[in-house]
């Protein structure tokens, strides 16, 4: 028997005719860029994606993609997006959603489907801003910032996304920077070949109202010291002259100098994202500058049963057990009458 070849696509192929229109300069161009080379190698067909999102400028997101695609309400799209994996597990289904939609409005729809490990991508932009309703606070804004609804600083602790996906229970946690084409691409595959619900925070750059937010990360003289991108199974070594990296100390995770104090490159911890424990997971995801490198990559890949396979073998115990195998064997069981 002849295997039929699986088509060839390119990103082009899941370019809609759309005008893109977001700002000049928005991250989110980057982010789309990187989707669709993602899709173009993958293996599914075209007609298996499904690309759902809320309300945001991320969430204009379905209208750019050439794939079925379903723009919902503010924080309902986890809503959408679980409803449609259950009932069709054979899509490939990629949620866009932001700081905004998915943590404010739509929090309690984020934790609910990552507990429950549905097996779809759910990527969160996170640019630490309201961009779409013009310059609000939201969950991710830090500390301190100004904005519109906070002209003399928020007086909110923000949410870390890491941890609130580790917390509730999370089997995958990744983390990569819109201007990051080759890097993004990359995650958005390693997120898609996962069973469960992968969650993708992508830094994000608002030109309008919080441009610059991600500078710390992002500066070009000083991002290799800023930036640790982590692989499974090698070890954290950082900076520009690939010298840094990080140690496991009873104080936590400690920056280390190769070469300084007697530290060798075998001190240097190798990254396991598949373990179990979310110990070190957590605390990856929750490092901050000025004291230590921003994680990028895959952070948590663990494997787990999935909610949608989960409902499909029950759905196939009971049907095999029941009597009723169509629609009218239940009409016509029972005391039925001829009128």
């Amino acid at each position: 028997m002849t295997e039929i070849a699986t088509k060839k696509y390119t990103a082009k192929d899941f370019k809609s005719d759309q005008e893109v229109r977001w700002c000049a300069g928005c991250g989110d161009h980057a982010i789309l860029n990187s989707v669709q080379k993602a899709m173009a190698e993958l293996e599914h067909d075209k007609k298996d994606y499904a690309v759902i999102s809320g309300i945001g400028c991320s969430s204009r997101f379905p209208y750019y993609m050439n794939t079925y695609g379903f723009h919902g309400i503010h924080g309902r799209a986890g809503a959408i997006a679980s409803g449609t994996k259950t009932a069709n597990p054979k899509l490939s289904v990629w949620q866009i959603t932001g700081d905004g939609d998915g943590l404010a409005i739509g929090g309690n729809h984020f934790i609910h489907e990552i507990r429950r490990n549905i097996d779809l991508n759910l990527l969160l932009f996170n640019n630490e801003i309201y961009g779409l309703t013009k310059g609000q606070y939201s969950p991710t804004t830090k500390f301190g910032t100004k904005t519109k609804t906070s002209p003399f600083g928020t007086v909110e602790r923000p949410f870390k996304v890491g941890q609130l996906v580790i917390g509730a229970e999370g089997t995958f946690f990744a983390r990569t920077l819109d201007n990051n084409i080759a890097h993004s691409t990359q995650t958005f595959i390693d997120a898609d070949k996962h069973r469960g619900t992968s969650v993708v925070e992508v830094l994000q750059n608002c030109v309008i109202f919080s441009d610059g937010i991600h500078g710390w990360i992002t500066d070009k003289e000083f991002k290799e010291d800023r930036q640790l991108y982590l692989e499974h199974g090698k070890p954290m070594i950082f900076g520009k002259e690939k010298n840094k990296g990080l140690t496991l100390t009873s104080n936590g995770l400690q920056v280390v100098t190769i070469g300084e104090n007697g530290v060798k490159e075998s001190d240097i911890l190798v990254h396991d994202a598949k373990k179990e424990d979310p110990f070190i997971h957590l605390m990856l995801s929750n490092m901050v500058g000025p004291d230590f490198p921003v994680a990028f990559g895959v952070i948590r890949s663990v494997a787990h049963d999935t909610y949608d396979e989960n409902v499909a073998k029950q759905v196939a115990e009971v049907q095999s057990k029941s009597s009723y195998k169509s629609m009218d064997d239940v009409l016509l069981s029972g005391d039925t009458w001829t009128i």
